[in-house]
């Protein structure tokens, strides 16, 4: 190990010096390792620890992005979606180059937290070398960093193929990464995963532009009639005077003028027909391409991009309202429809669910595996029959056996005189979900295997076996792999489980997070509806949520207890979720830099009629850390007028 890392430093050393050259390395990596040497005076043989930031300080940098983060999520699931089971993962960051989202496989999430490539990570270039992320940031170009290209020698193993993501006005933002901890392809390999990555910013440029300008006219358009509403569309959005606001890449390459000298211009400067025209031609045919010539003469197809015009006040709802909803009713379409993770665990669960093949969910605890698993149940064909859970966990050991497999009367002292079915002849015909399969003992998981290799199951104190016929799905937190390692955990078995593996996505990851919190809220809510305040809402869709669904259910049940007049408040939440540490104001709100900064936002809200998102926009920062301040010095909801 000591020898491959000299090797590499002094080849490093060699290219920077001018003594040496590869071949095959890009002039990006070059001028990345010299500035590794010149600028950051970084060594790359010396062992390094990343940087990592504390959750409150993660949240921070993911508030910055705020809706930008709510398309690039969306995408970068979808992403993932096409290379799941590859050992790569989809990293995004800020423009600090800080890990703000990360999907991935959750068998390989330890190697990749090992290496620093981990939620609330630093990889700017000044820390981490020549990496694909913090070389991106600088050279504001998609590329890939294989393997000893990486400066840091720790960094060997890496593959990162890295492509930059700008807003409608061309400044960087984030960056899309798609990384492998221990890749042993070439990096010639990696030209299509960098096509990918380059391919999945352009959709959420694309995405985050029309949203920008939803309020705004957007005239759409490209060469080729059947590539409008395609990422690779032209987009320039204008005011009600013509005047071009801002555009994508596509439209400046389209037109074959700098981004910077399209912006303010007029749009008749820029194509033969001017704004009224441009208007007329969507009047007479709003959905359907027509022919659009620049200057130049070139012809592109165009449409106008439906805006969503909004009344200039229009504040914040103060309350939302939530319908009951019997958690029971949930469909295995409901559990997913809004999640491409678990839109994906949805779609091969139902191709499988009748096939007689054994599902495994692995995930953090909390994260609704029952549910779900109940959810496949009533989908399958054997929803009329029995559904039996088992938390193999909760069961005392000395009891579990006779739980699942039954007992005859005379089996043990104690036994009933009537004997026992035990859970396993339970779901005769129906589904057994075994939760927390991980920790079942040794023994058991003998006894389980023989069940499932020959379809029965013999009691204790029996000689007559009885034939079962059901749908195995089991759950667990823990990493079976590294179980059946360490001798914990029976080979044959986990791979009798595992015909399919799913994982459930933890809650902070999830895309429909506000959505679950909405049913959840009307499955708790006693048959009744029920409201909740919008800063309440607000908070508990920002919250991270450690102990997932399971947390958030008892979170909500308790508010619905607490609440009053069947609204719940921000103050009928845990301080930890509402950042409120007591009903009147915090107690630095007092002092005088907490007393000035009090009544600046007071001063701001007044001035902005108390609409809030017009308040963050005025002081720069996001509604959910408006909130926050407004919670830190005891700015209570009630305290707004109504509008």
């Amino acid at each position: 190990m000591f020898e491959k890392t000299a090797v590499h430093a002094e080849q490093i050393f060699s290219v920077v010096q001018g003594n040496g050259s590869l071949p095959s390395l890009e002039t990006s990596i070059v001028r990345s390792w010299l500035r590794c040497v010149e600028q950051h005076r970084l060594d790359p043989a010396r062992s390094h620890q990343t940087q990592v930031l504390e959750s409150p300080h993660l949240r921070e940098h993911q508030e910055r992005l705020d809706e930008f983060l709510e398309i690039a999520r969306l995408e970068a699931s979808n992403l993932y979606q096409r290379i799941a089971g590859s050992g790569f993962a989809v990293i995004l960051t800020d423009a600090d180059g800080v890990i703000v989202n990360w999907i991935g496989d959750i068998s390989l999430s330890t190697l990749f937290e090992k290496s620093g490539l981990w939620l609330g990570a630093v990889w700017d270039e000044a820390n981490e070398g020549t990496n694909g992320i913090g070389t991106v940031l600088i050279e504001r170009k998609a590329l890939t960093v294989h393997g000893n290209e990486h400066f840091r020698s720790q960094h060997a193993k890496l593959t990162c193929s890295a492509s930059p993501i700008f807003d409608p006005h061309g400044q960087l933002v984030a960056v899309l990464d798609i990384s492998s901890v221990n890749s042993q392809d070439s990096k010639q390999s990696q030209l299509h995963t960098l096509a990918l990555a380059a391919l999945s910013t352009r959709m959420i440029e694309h995405g985050c532009f029309l949203k920008a300008f939803r309020e705004q006219r957007v005239l759409r358009f490209h060469q080729r009639t059947e590539l409008i509403g395609r990422s690779s569309e032209g987009l320039l959005a204008f005011d009600e005077d013509g005047r071009i606001l801002a555009t994508n890449q596509s439209a400046a390459d389209q037109l074959q003028r700098p981004r910077a000298e399209i912006v303010g211009q007029p749009i008749h400067s820029l194509f033969t027909a001017g704004l009224d025209a441009l208007l007329g031609y969507d009047r007479a045919r709003p959905e359907t391409p027509w022919p659009l010539r620049d200057e130049a003469g070139n012809r592109f197809f165009s449409l106008l991009h439906r805006t969503e015009r909004r009344p200039v006040r229009c504040p914040v709802p103060r309350t939302i309202e939530i319908k009951p909803l019997p958690l029971a009713s949930w469909s295995l379409e409901a559990l997913s429809e809004a999640d491409p993770t678990m839109a994906y665990n949805a779609r091969c669960a139902q191709r499988v669910m009748n096939k007689g093949v054994n599902i495994l969910l692995t995930g953090e605890t909390g994260t609704g595996k029952e549910l779900f698993t109940k959810a496949i149940h009533d989908a399958s064909a054997r929803s009329g029959k029995p559904f039996i859970a088992v938390n193999c966990a909760a069961i005392p050991e000395n009891l579990i056996e006779s739980e699942l497999f039954g007992y005859k009367y005379g089996a043990f002292t104690g036994a009933r005189q009537e004997g026992r079915r035990g859970k396993i002849q339970q779901a005769n015909g129906g589904t057994l979900f075994l939760d927390e399969i991980g920790d079942m003992p040794l023994p058991l998981q003998s006894r389980l295997l023989r069940v499932l290799e020959d379809k029965e199951v013999l009691p204790l104190g029996s000689d007559v076996p009885v034939p079962v016929d059901l749908h195995l799905i089991s759950a667990t937190h823990r990493n079976l792999r590294e179980r059946v390692a360490a001798g914990a955990f029976r080979e044959d078995l986990y791979y009798r489980l595992n015909g399919l593996e799913l994982t459930l996505p933890a809650l902070r990851d999830r895309c429909d997070r506000w959505l679950l919190i909405r049913k959840l809220l009307a499955a708790e809510s006693d048959d009744a509806s029920i409201h909740i305040t919008e800063d309440a809402f607000v908070a508990l869709n920002a919250y991270a949520w450690p102990g997932n669904i399971r947390q958030l259910r008892n979170v909500l049940r308790t508010a619905v207890a607490l609440c009053e007049d069947q609204t719940i408040q921000i103050e009928d939440l845990p301080t930890e979720i509402s950042g409120l540490t007591s009903r009147g104001p915090a107690r630095d709100a007092g002092t005088g830099l907490g007393q000035a900064e009090r009544d600046a936002l007071l001063r701001e809200l007044d001035r902005h009629g108390w609409h809030i998102t017009n308040t963050a926009s005025g002081l720069g920062v996001s509604r959910n850390t408006l909130y926050r301040k407004l919670r830190k010095h005891g700015i209570q909801p009630r305290e707004y007028p109504t509008p």
